[in-house]
């Protein structure tokens, strides 16, 4: 895709997540911390995943998807994010801008997408279980992540290819710490209805998409539980969605605070406020909440750290 259009604007000043100056070393510390976590953290649960034969499962290979996912995704908005609060003018260039519009969409999608496959799994386990395997069967699992990362291509191709046929002409300060939709489309001099117009049909697609299946994956879940006789496969089926539902709820949750609301409902750097967290907060939060409430990658610590002390 060629990155050129008839802008005058060639680079882009992201304002950052505030200009109070008393905030700037705190926050850069946090945020390394944070940023350290991430990429620790989901490194980590890709390799238990990759070493520990036991692992070696459908819902595993989703998790590893999205670590991996997470992993990425911390490098897109994190470090210009650190830029913000050490550097006098943090500066991106408009190929830059357009190359972080890209990447960021391609994630954010793949992430809903991956999130959407884990909740389809966990209905096959729980209500399906002697079909698990036959259904979940690794070639079917490969092509669910080969249409859901196809799928964030594509959208992202549509959001980024739209936004630079528009043009920027003297307003050049993104009121963000990143390339985000919104922000860029308030500095663009040109009609912005096209892009509105297709941003809102994208994004409106996949949300009710993804939130039908989860929601009717969660409701055959609470049926089968319901008529579960045992308390101990009662407690086995919400151990084995628990995480997941902790997930689906910061990351939708945190979004849709963002993005879903009226115009005057809040002001911008509330709207900032609510993007930290599933752009840098969730993608720390995944692997704690994956290892902290999950038997199976508890289990696989102790192997690995055995492994590599014994």
């Amino acid at each position: 895709m060629a990155m050129e259009n008839d802008s005058a604007v060639t680079e882009f000043i992201l304002v950052g997540l505030t200009d109070q100056p008393e905030l700037q070393l705190p926050l850069f510390v946090l945020f390394l911390v944070n940023y350290a976590a991430t990429v620790l953290g989901n490194l980590s649960i890709m390799n238990l995943i990759f070493l520990n034969s036991h692992l070696h499962t459908p819902m595993y290979f989703f998790l590893f998807n999205l670590s991996f996912i997470d992993f990425c995704y911390s490098f897109v908005c994190t470090p210009k994010m650190l830029m913000s609060f050490v550097s006098e003018k943090n500066t991106i260039s408009f190929r830059g801008c357009m190359t972080q519009l890209f990447f960021f969409s391609f994630f954010v999608s793949s992430e809903c997408y991956v999130l959407t496959a884990m909740a389809y799994d966990r209905y096959v386990a729980i209500c399906q279980p002697l079909l698990y395997m036959v259904v979940m069967c690794p070639r079917f699992c490969c092509l669910l992540m080969f249409i859901i990362y196809l799928m964030g291509f594509a959208g992202a191709m549509v959001h980024t290819g739209f936004m630079i046929r528009l043009s920027f002409c003297d307003k050049n300060t993104i009121n963000h710490y990143m390339c985000d939709i919104s922000p860029l489309l308030q500095l663009s001099c040109s009609s912005t209805y096209a892009n509105e117009l297709v941003s809102s049909l994208i994004v409106g697609t996949f949300l009710i998409f993804s939130s039908l299946i989860i929601l009717t994956s969660y409701a055959m879940i609470l049926l089968n539980i319901i008529q579960m006789s045992s308390g101990n496969d009662w407690s086995k089926a919400m151990e084995t969605c628990g995480s997941h539902i902790i997930t689906v709820t910061l990351f939708y949750g945190s979004g849709l605070l963002t993005y879903v609301k009226p115009s005057s409902a809040m002001s911008v750097d509330q709207g900032k406020v609510f993007s930290v967290f599933y752009t840098i907060v969730v993608p720390m939060l995944n692997p704690l909440i994956y290892s902290l409430r999950n038997k199976d990658v508890k289990v696989a610590v102790r192997r690995t750290i055995k492994r590599i002390t014994g």
